[in-house]
């Protein structure tokens, strides 16, 4: 009976690796947050190890994510994440909404909660274990592209609305 089991599990496994999910990658940079706001190199790199594989359109997926269920659960926290910001279409949304986005990448980058644990946990990502520099960089060039829009834009027009 228990072998019966094994086999029917190891079965399902082998089935389940044929069901993969769509990977996440254009080269498309229609609406890029690099198209209208600068991003300096180091903040491109620090957006690039730290936070694109979640927040943009460009994933760079481990060997892992090839295994299911485990690329069932990355792509899942790739559409959540881009649910709550995607730098690949940043210039899309309202500039309300571009100004709250910088100030969220602000709040969450000082409580430290961003990049999330799960994604630098068991030595997985060591490169976006940020160091406080690199915090005070990605939270000055957020704060730098709120004084722009501010600049440019009425006070008024920047404030988020609820629908």
């Amino acid at each position: 009976m228990i072998k019966k089991i094994l086999i029917g599990l190891l079965a399902i496994l082998v089935i389940i690796q044929f069901i993969r999910p769509t990977k996440n990658n254009s080269n498309d940079t229609t609406y890029d947050v690099t198209t209208r706001y600068e991003v300096p190199e180091e903040v491109a790199s620090i957006l690039k190890v730290a936070c694109n594989d979640c927040h943009s359109n460009n994933t760079v997926y481990p060997w892992y994510s090839n295994l299911q269920p485990v690329g069932w659960i990355l792509n899942n926290h790739v559409v959540d994440g881009k649910r709550h910001l995607n730098f690949s279409e940043f210039t899309k949304l309202r500039v309300a909404i571009q100004n709250h986005k910088f100030e969220e990448v602000v709040e969450t980058v000082e409580e430290k909660e961003m990049p999330l644990e799960s994604y630098t946990s068991f030595g997985l990502h060591p490169e976006a274990n940020l160091s406080d520099d690199q915090r005070q960089v990605l939270i000055k060039w957020a704060q730098t592209q709120m004084d722009t829009l501010k600049a440019h834009y009425p006070a008024d027009s920047l404030v988020l609305r609820r629908r």
